[in-house]
Parts: C-alpha cells; sequence; structure tokens
C-alpha cells in the first residue's frame, strides 16, 4: 500500500524531498510528462482521448512539523511549528529530527514538579522542546541546526478496517491521486498536481495552478473527521466509513456547484456513499487554484480522517477506495457538457 510508504515518509513542509520521491517513482510510468517546479511541486500529464479538456487533480505533500530555532546550553532544542499544530497533543511524543532523523522526544516537566496550577492548564509551545539525548549545546547542534525540521516518528499501521499513521493529511489524497494516475488515461487531458507547502499558506497549488492553468480542478485531501462522543448534539464535520466527504465551502473556497451536482450524480449512478462536510471548516489547495488566472471550477473531496494534525491519524480503508473510485468515475465521466451547466 502507497499509503503505508507516504505515511512514515520524513516531509514537513518546505522539506518534501521524501514524499516526492515515492510519488515519482510511482507515477513516471504512467504519465507522458513529469517535471519538478521551482517550489518542489510535481506537476505531470497523462493525454487521454482528446485535448479538449484539461483537467487538474492535486494533492499537497508536505505534513505539519516542527523547525529549530535554537540549542540551549543544556542541549535541549527549541522549536516553532510549521503548520497548524495543536500544542496540547505534543508533550512526551516521539519526534524524528534534522538530516539524519534522529530520534527525539518532547520534552515536558514531570508531573511530580508541576504545581496544582501548572497541571489544570496545557503547555504551549514555547514551553516545549525536543531532547535528542544532548549534554551540551554544540552536542545538540550537531543533530540539528536553526532551520532543521522534526516531525512525529509513528509508524503505519494496518488495524484490519481502519490504518493509523502519521500525516494523513494529506498523503491519504496523495495515494488517491497517485492510483488514479495508474488507472489512467481518461478522455481528456489529465493534469496532476502533487502540490507542497500547503501547510502553510497554500503556496506550492498557487504556481502549480498558474502553470496549469486547467479548465477545472479537484482537490484531494484528508480531512477533519469529528465522529467522537460530545457533551451535545451537534453535526460531526466527516464521519469514518461514510464514504468520501465532498466540500461545499470553507475558510479558503466555495466550491464549484457544477462539479458538485457532478460527483453527486456519478456517486448516486455507481452506488457510492458520500458526506457532504460541515462547511466553513478548514482550508485547502483549492483555495490558491480557483484563483489563478481568470478563475478556476474547483471542489475539494476528501479521505475522513480523525486526528488530523495529530501524532497519530485513523482513517477507513473502505472510505479511501470508494474516494478513488468516485474520483476516477467522475473524471471518466466528465465532458464540457458538466461546466456548461450553470454555476
Amino acid at each position: 500500500m502507497i499509503l503505508e510508504a507516504l505515511s512514515n515518509a520524513f516531509g514537513p513542509s518546505g522539506c518534501e524531498e521524501d514524499v516526492r520521491a515515492i510519488l515519482l517513482d510511482a507515477i513516471r510510468d504512467h504519465v507522458d510528462e513529469c517535471r519538478v517546479d521551482h517550489l518542489g511541486n510535481i506537476l505531470a500529464l497523462q493525454r487521454g482521448q482528446s485535448e479538449a479538456l484539461a483537467l487538474m487533480v492535486a494533492a499537497h505533500m508536505d505534513e505539519v512539523g516542527l523547525m529549530v530555532t535554537h540549542a540551549d546550553d543544556a542541549g535541549m532544542l527549541h522549536v516553532v511549528a510549521v503548520g497548524g499544530l495543536d500544542a496540547r497533543v505534543l508533550p512526551a511524543k516521539q519526534v524524528r529530527v534534522g538530516r539524519d532523523r534522529t530520534p527525539g522526544v518532547i520534552a515536558v516537566k514531570p508531573v511530580h514538579k508541576t504545581t496544582p496550577d501548572e497541571r489544570g492548564k496545557a503547555f504551549t509551545l514555547e514551553q516545549l522542546v525536543i531532547d535528542v539525548g544532548a549534554g551540551t549545546k554544540a552536542e545538540a547542534e550537531k543533530v540539528a541546526a536553526r532551520g532543521d525540521y522534526a516531525v512525529f516518528a509513528t509508524t503505519f499501521e494496518d488495524l484490519g478496517d481502519v490504518v493509523t499513521g502519521k500525516a494523513f493529511d494529506d498523503r491519504a489524497g496523495c495515494a488517491v491521486l497517485a492510483e488514479l494516475i495508474r488507472r489512467g488515461p481518461y478522455p481528456f487531458t489529465l493534469r496532476p498536481a502533487f502540490t507542497t507547502m500547503e501547510e502553510i499558506g497554500l503556496r506550492g497549488a498557487r504556481v502549480a495552478g498558474y502553470a496549469v492553468a486547467p479548465d477545472a480542478a479537484f482537490v484531494l485531501e484528508g480531512t477533519i473527521c469529528d465522529d467522537g462522543p460530545k457533551e451535545r448534539e451537534e453535526s460531526a464535520t466527516t464521519e469514518l466509513g461514510k464514504g468520501p466527504a465532498i466540500s461545499l465551502a470553507d475558510h479558503s473556497v466555495i466550491a464549484d456547484r457544477r462539479l458538485v451536482r457532478h460527483l453527486q450524480s456519478v456517486a448516486r449512478a455507481k452506488g457510492i456513499p458520500i458526506q457532504i462536510k460541515q462547511p466553513g471548516l478548514g482550508g485547502t489547495d483549492a483555495g490558491a487554484i480557483h484563483l489563478t488566472r481568470e478563475g478556476v471550477p474547483c471542489v475539494p473531496v476528501s479521505v475522513p480522517c480523525r486526528y488530523i494534525h495529530a501524532p497519530v491519524s485513523m482513517l477507513s480503508k473502505r472510505d479511501l477506495a470508494q474516494t478513488t473510485d468516485l474520483m476516477e468515475a467522475a473524471l471518466r465521466e466528465f465532458t464540457p457538457a458538466v461546466l456548461a451547466g450553470k454555476p
């Protein structure tokens, strides 16, 4: 399963080399053109039966992580967040640090030495450091220099119906896109794009969308799954095992309703369950792509994932497979008539 290799790979925003190598190896024999641009995006082309349309399908390679700011005299590494990290989930988590992927632990004061007031408050990132076993500043700097990265040291696990691992946002989307490429070609020109630096502002997608200039774009994501027990009744963002999620609107984009209707129609015809993601939450590469050049019709399609941006995430293998099947069918049945409908 390519998702396992992608999840285990080291790839925070701006340091996607390992993820990119896996994907290039997976797709190069299935595309007609492939290049890496100045920001590290993979931009590919798979010719179809007609050149009447060019459809972009995008997924971002990067994950959230940490960046070293300095080492202190005790040999501890101080860090800042790369992307949206919740400091509450960080204490005592294992990480891989620096160029050699050195094991480390996010250090926190032992509970026995905390005051009652401290135990009632969550730590901030400024209060946390990474311990790599160094005893001095010089030793720590040999492990990681200023600007080096750290990511969670989580290993992918198959638990049967579900899998766990890190970075399912958006290695799940990357896995779906790699499989879609393998299943091609399609009736039109497919323009796959594996983008960089989504977690720090949709940066790779902005230039990828401009370079590709597609007629429409589908953005593949691993999205929030908030289906655990709650004190009061409220709508779950998405639910595990209920199928792929289609976004109508989030903080970055309002999805093109022509594309939404196409996905819904295909899902009904193929008997694929779908979810409508709770509007107004999160953001995706669609936010940058839909604003490129004269505008690009976009829709995000996501694999529901529990605990994204955390040390361990969980997704349903059935949701992953159904997302791939939905997208394959939607691409095969895409015609100019889809875009001729009313927005």
